[in-house]
């Protein structure tokens, strides 16, 4: 009995370790420096596509790149993608955005988009949130088809600016309003 006994802790020790060892931590993984390559790819696009941001960059606390998201749907939608946070040009954290969807739709899409954080409060709040929404706090800075992004005086008091730019595929339309973004380790 005894024998039985030791035998299930072990087996049990021994599928927990296997378990574990296939989750990888993201220790020693490259997973960071992607990011890292994406966002700087990004932000350089975004500075020579759209030149307006200039202006939004150099006055925000902090910036959340978000190179790749993408965004699927057919009746149920979602979105994915990976980026970085930004302050001072230094990135000092990784972060999921997550996005589901119900209604009419149909196709597929990629986008990238920019959170530029325009207060060290908004900044704050958005680093020390276990999951933050985003939701009516965020200002959009909407690229309409042959216009350039541009943020004006009124829209520099806000907070939150989103900007989201570069949109390819067959689903209309792309907002960060209702994406959920979350710390991760790459």
């Amino acid at each position: 009995m005894a024998d039985l006994k030791r035998r299930a802790v072990l087996g049990g020790a021994l599928a927990a370790s296997l378990a574990l060892a296939a989750c990888g931590n993201g220790i020693g993984s490259r997973g960071g420096d992607v990011i890292d390559g994406r966002v700087a790819a990004t932000l350089n696009f975004m500075e020579s596509q759209y030149p307006g941001t200039n202006d939004l960059r150099a006055k925000s606390v902090g910036m959340l790149v978000m190179p790749l998201i993408t965004e699927a749907g057919l009746g149920f939608g979602g979105s994915y993608g990976r980026g970085a946070l930004l302050v001072n040009d230094i990135t000092v954290d990784y972060y999921s955005a997550t996005q589901a969807s119900f209604g009419l739709q149909i196709g597929a899409q990629q986008y990238s988009h920019v959170l530029f954080f325009m207060t060290e409060e908004a900044l704050t709040e958005f680093r020390s949130s276990p999951g933050w929404a985003a939701g009516a706090d965020v200002e959009y800075v909407v690229n309409a088809e042959g216009m350039n992004l541009s943020a004006d005086t009124t829209t520099t008091l806000d907070p939150i600016i989103a900007v989201v730019f570069g949109q390819t595929g067959l689903l209309a339309g792309a907002s960060v309003e209702g994406t959920k973004y979350t710390r991760i380790i790459p």
